[in-house]
């Protein structure tokens, strides 16, 4: 895929939030909040700096693998799917409901283009992805595997272990990254369980971790990937801090956990799409 400008990047965004906003709103249920946080991790990965193809393989020889761990904000994942055409738009329009492929969190047993693993069970992705990464070393693939953990993850044990796995084993063509918006379903991770200083727990566990301070602003997330890119091949997996908001593009949705799964009224959409352009036209 031809990669986008600045520009275009940010007018996809743009569509891509309102996609969420009309996907949560239709069923009345689903994770808004986190998924317009990482609107702009997700199309600058697909769009930008993925080497991925929608011909879709579940192996992905020769190809960047991406896996999401949270599987919770599937709503940005299956907007980008879509728009980078591994389905057709039309299809976002069943999510969540009976039958669909568009389930509320990732499924691999409907057989949705793009999907290689079910997520949701918090703690999993990053295992799953070391292995996929292992296994790229062991083929002579030279593609990258990417992971995304949301930061209330953090929380959980496996993560740990996978920690101290991927750098023992020296699996160096591996990016994951943590979208640190420092909230979660109960409320701010500072008063549900601290995370304290992540960057230095990743770096004493053997990763090379750099920071993307600002995880709303394109041009800075290219350049995080970039960045992250540049570390790969040096004997050590490479871990992105992705410090974004909650919420982020609609002013009463921002910053707050409020919005990790609750749906917006329909007087909301019309505030929030209100905000958002229509760059690329609504499905």
């Amino acid at each position: 895929m031809e990669k986008l400008t600045t520009e275009q990047l940010q007018k996809t965004a743009s569509q891509v939030r309102r996609d969420i906003l009309r996907m949560v709103h239709e069923v009345q249920s689903g994770h808004p909040g986190a998924s317009l946080g990482c609107t702009e991790f997700f199309v600058a990965l697909y769009f930008n700096q993925l080497n991925h193809n929608s011909e879709f393989s579940m192996e992905g020889k020769g190809e960047d693998l991406f896996f999401l761990s949270n599987g919770h904000i599937s709503p940005v994942w299956y907007s980008v799917l879509a728009r980078s055409g591994y389905f057709d738009l039309e299809e976002l329009k069943t999510f969540r409901k009976i039958n669909s492929r568009v389930q509320g969190h990732p499924a691999t047993e409907e057989g949705l283009p793009g999907i290689r693993i079910a997520s949701g069970s918090l703690g999993q992705g990053l295992s799953v992805a070391i292995g996929a990464a292992q296994a790229k070393k062991i083929d002579g693939d030279k593609g990258i595997v990417y992971a995304l953990m949301g930061d209330g993850e953090q929380q959980e044990g496996q993560i740990w272990e996978a920690a101290m796995y991927a750098p023992h084993h020296k699996v160096d063509n591996l990016i994951a990254t943590i979208d640190f918006n420092r909230q979660q379903i109960d409320g701010p991770t500072a008063v549900v369980m601290d995370l304290d200083d992540l960057k230095a727990k990743w770096e004493a566990f053997g990763w090379q971790v750099i920071e993307t301070v600002k995880g709303n602003d394109m041009a800075s997330v290219v350049e995080g990937l970039e960045k992250a890119k540049a570390l790969l091949g040096n004997g050590k997996p490479v871990l992105n801090l992705l410090h974004t908001e909650m919420g982020f593009g609609v002013d009463f949705m921002v910053g707050t956990h409020k919005w990790h799964g609750i749906a917006p009224s329909d007087e909301q959409l019309e505030n929030a799409l209100g905000q958002l352009e229509e760059s690329l036209g609504d499905y």
